[in-house]
């Protein structure tokens, strides 16, 4: 119920003057009390003011944020040469391993030819030591057998 009708009821129902007039004053303070002090209530130039301050300041972010903007922007722009810079370097780097790789396998295949060349040199060798044992051992045999023909 508002607050009218609730007061036209309280009036139309009071016995009296005293106590209508009682319930006049009891509504009027209970309005006094909802309406804003003169200090709440903004005036026309209290807004525009607060506009135009708040107009400055978003002036001032807006700066702050296209500064802000550029110098992640120059930021972005070295970071991009940053990344260039290693890339070349990670081909350089890849470069030269590749024919470090391919040195090695040459050295490798070197090796193995070597190790052959090494393994047919030692079968050779030995196949002279046998040739040259058997042929001391046959030398030995025959001058054995000389030594028993003279001393029989």
């Amino acid at each position: 119920m508002t607050l009218a009708f609730k007061l036209y009821e309280q009036v139309n129902e009071a016995p009296d003057d005293r106590t209508r007039f009682r319930l006049l004053v009891d509504a009027i303070r209970e309005l006094e009390e909802g309406w804003p002090r003169p200090g709440e209530i903004a005036r026309g130039a209290d807004v525009r003011e607060s506009e135009l301050r708040l107009q400055k300041e978003i002036e001032v972010v807006r700066k702050e944020m296209k500064d802000v903007e550029l110098r992640l922007q120059k930021e972005i722009e070295v970071v991009r040469k940053e990344i260039e810079v290693v890339r070349k370097e990670m081909k350089e780097v890849e470069l030269k391993l590749q024919k470090e790789i391919a040195q090695v396998r040459v050295d490798l295949e070197q090796v193995r030819v070597d190790l052959k060349s090494t393994e047919a040199n030692l079968r050779t060798a030995m196949h002279r030591q046998t040739v040259w044992i058997i042929g001391a051992i046959g030398a030995v045999t025959g001058l054995v057998r000389l030594l028993d023909w003279l001393l029989a």
